[in-house]
């Protein structure tokens, strides 16, 4: 059971994203002088990018684990990042660069906040299993993936590149 505190705790998480979302939009209608449509913001993004901006459905996703564990940064410069992927779309248009000098511009002019291309938080690798198959070769080892492994069960065959033999099931399993 979570403390309560916990669990206020994750329900003020998309409150004070979505008012940090709206104070960026609302310097850039200040700076711009005119208004933006404001986009869908979704928590539905995993792995290791920290935000997503879907230009062409005015959408943003960001991602809940790496803002849980870099909050303070994560609201000043990684909002304001992706919110500056959708107005710089919604002024230059479709043709320019994703990092580019127009992105840029609205990232030193507008928020004030140095142009990251790439954010620095450490992001947690999830463990995944590998089924290990053998060749013919001496070194042969391929460590292959589960979904990889479950094709190999329905029938499908792979093959060494080097000595053209079937790849065969070891029988093990590592958890990297």
């Amino acid at each position: 059971m979570r403390p309560a505190g916990g669990l206020r705790h994750n329900r003020a998480m998309p409150e004070l994203l979505n008012a940090r979302v709206e104070a960026c939009y609302q310097q850039a209608e200040a700076f711009f002088k005119r208004r933006f449509p404001r986009p869908e913001v979704s928590f539905k993004l995993r792995g290791q990018k920290a935000g997503v901006a879907h230009l062409d459905e005015n959408k943003l996703r960001f991602n809940p684990q790496l803002y849980r564990e870099n909050q303070e940064d994560f609201l000043r410069q990684t909002v304001a990042h992706e919110v500056a992927h959708l107005i710089a779309h919604q002024l230059f248009g479709p043709t320019i660069q994703p990092h580019g000098e127009e992105w840029q511009l609205i990232m030193r002019g507008v928020y004030e906040l140095p142009p990251h291309r790439c954010h620095s938080y450490e992001v947690k690798r999830r463990r995944v299993s590998r089924f290990i198959y053998l060749c013919g070769c001496p070194d042969g080892e391929f460590p292959f993936s589960a979904q990889r492994h479950a094709m190999v069960a329905k029938g499908r065959r792979y093959y060494c590149r080097r000595c053209r033999t079937t790849l065969v099931f070891s029988g093990e399993h590592r958890v990297e």
